[in-house]
């Protein structure tokens, strides 16, 4: 591995005014800088940790393939040793198995297979090739605040190795990630007023997989009193990921032993207790508080969010990676053709916010769905013609509306007096709760 001191450039070699400084190196950080170098814009972009770091969500979903392509990182993904992926599948709390949603049944195309991938790897190959493509990355760097000039972001003020200094640029994007640096300042995180969950997980080793192109499948688990799910994320090295994710009360609240909770809801789930019964745990125990949240903008004059520094969405259906990938593929052709006609203004920079919240909106309504009881089977009983729409919504395919054919189906089959699913922005901004964190516990010793 290289030495953290030859991955941070010399003070030499930094740019004091660049085009763009982006803030984090996550796959939203990364992405959206390679693309703004391959367009020639000059990038500086800090990270206050030292990579390899550990992060959950390692399940990839189809549609980053186009993503990935036009960073040039599909043969770094092709030549990898992550499990490739070429279905998800849904178990019900008496652990029987639905038919298996292959993705390319429904899009006959090389996209059609990804991966499940370790994020403390991935994320690394992501930010090393920003550096190939002329990034200049700045490790163990944190940036404290943005700098503004009336309602203009026009820099950064970051401490390094020699202290406190500026850096100032025509465009900041903010990629810090559930931190959200600009969220924060400007009081635009709004929690979901329904998608209050929590999650425990780890991982084992020789723990069930199926056999050739199932092996990689990722697993919806529905837990024993259906009151939450598990993931079941098999990688390599014999390795699969398996967290429960529950309401916030129901998980936390009164059960402050996280491997006593864990191993409680898994004794109670017969699809993951029998998966497990010839395996053993090879790390502790992992929890996350997350509270689902979005930003209220996406952009403002010189400053723009992506990934999770924007809003991060339930993890149900593991569009975490996309939404980060896509949402910095759409800012970087905001900013190349901003600072092309010398406009770096709120509309121009976020001239790509309703596309992506509407596709946010999307895969949002099919996670609400779920959790309001919604069975992929009974619908595609009732209405076979549309398994494949419903195969374009669990793959990404969610930034068109070409899928909005299948709401109507769905709600004919809601019980009598069903309540509609409450909008995003109708729950409480950040400043007016004191309830709500976003946490992550991580174990001693070994981490994925």
């Amino acid at each position: 591995m290289p030495n953290p001191e030859s991955r941070t450039p010399n003070p030499e070699s930094r740019n004091p005014n660049p085009d763009v400084v982006v803030i984090g190196g996550g796959p939203a950080g990364s992405t959206v800088s390679t693309l703004l170098a391959k367009a020639g814009v000059s990038v500086e972009l800090f990270e206050r940790e030292t990579f390899p770091r550990f992060h959950i969500g390692e399940s990839l979903i189809p549609e980053t393939y186009w993503v990935l392509k036009d960073l040039d990182m599909l043969p770094k993904m092709q030549a990898s040793h992550f499990v490739k992926k070429y279905s998800v599948q849904f178990v019900n709390s008496e652990g029987r198995e639905s038919a298996p949603f292959y993705f390319w049944d429904n899009k006959p195309h090389e996209c059609s297979q990804t991966w499940q991938v370790v994020r403390s790897e991935f994320d690394q190959m992501m930010l090393e090739n920003a550096r190939e493509h002329g990034v200049n990355v700045h490790e163990g760097v944190r940036v404290h605040d943005v700098i503004f000039e009336g309602d203009r972001a026009v820099g950064v003020r970051i401490k390094d190795g020699e202290g406190f200094r500026e850096v100032r640029a025509k465009v900041v994007v903010d990629a810090s990630g559930q931190n959200g640096l600009l969220m924060n300042r400007l009081n635009m995180r709004v929690w979901d007023p329904i998608l209050n969950k929590g999650a425990i997980w780890t991982y084992w080793e020789n723990a069930y997989r199926d056999s050739g192109k199932d092996e990689g499948a990722t697993l919806v688990i529905q837990n024993g009193n259906r009151q939450g799910w598990f993931w079941y994320i098999p990688q390599h090295d014999n390795i699969v990921s398996i967290g429960i994710v529950a309401p916030f009360d129901y998980i936390f609240k009164g059960r402050t032993n996280y491997a006593q909770t864990y191993e409680e809801e898994v004794e109670m789930c017969p699809g993951v207790k029998q998966r497990v019964a010839d395996a053993k745990k090879v790390t502790g125990y992992f929890a996350t508080k997350d509270y689902s949240y979005r930003s209220t903008r996406v952009s403002g004059d010189g400053w723009v969010l992506v990934g999770d520094a924007f809003g991060f969405l339930d993890p149900l259906y593991s569009s975490g990676v996309l939404l980060a990938l896509k949402s910095g593929q759409l800012a970087s052709k905001a900013i190349v053709d901003g600072l092309a006609k010398g406009d770096t203004s709120e509309a121009q920079l976020g001239a790509w916010g309703r596309v992506f919240n509407d596709g946010v909106d999307r895969m949002r309504r099919l996670v609400c769905e779920y959790y309001s009881g919604f069975s992929f089977g009974k619908m595609i009983r009732e209405y076979p013609e549309l398994r494949g729409t419903l195969t374009d919504l669990l793959i990404g395919d969610l930034f068109h509306n070409g899928t909005d054919k299948v709401w109507g189906p769905l709600e004919s089959l809601y019980e009598e007096g069903r309540a509609p699913i409450p909008q995003w922005n109708a729950g409480p901004a950040a400043v007016a709760t004191t309830d709500k964190e976003n946490l992550l516990v991580l174990p001693e010793g070994r981490r994925r």
